[in-house]
């Protein structure tokens, strides 16, 4: 399920994001979405080293680098993307649930 917010961005963000609307094919809230995702997957095993994560973003850096001149296939994109989501979401959840237990004691 998707909720609406509003957001306020610099305009150097909004001009970078566009940019990536324009390369990807995507809309401005996918792109949105995607890149928070990837700032997840980037900050919980940072934060928690012991996070064993199945995923790894240099991975999916590595194919989108290879396919920049012929552009990455729309079916590929949206793999990588449901991948990215999935495994952000494993991640959110993962550092939710040891904060709360953190709480508690």
């Amino acid at each position: 399920m998707l909720k609406r917010y509003q957001v306020l961005i610099p305009l150097w963000l909004e001009e970078y994001i566009q940019h990536l609307v324009e390369v990807y094919d995507l809309s401005f809230s996918e792109i949105l979405r995607a890149e928070i995702c990837c700032s997840v997957l980037m900050c919980v095993p940072g934060l928690y080293p012991e996070y064993e994560k199945d995923f790894n973003l240099e991975e999916i850096f590595k194919k989108i680098r290879g396919n920049q001149r012929n552009k990455i296939e729309i079916e590929e994109l949206h793999k990588i993307l449901s991948r990215i989501y999935f495994e952000a979401r494993k991640a959110a959840e993962y550092r939710l649930a040891k904060e709360k237990k953190g709480k508690k004691k």
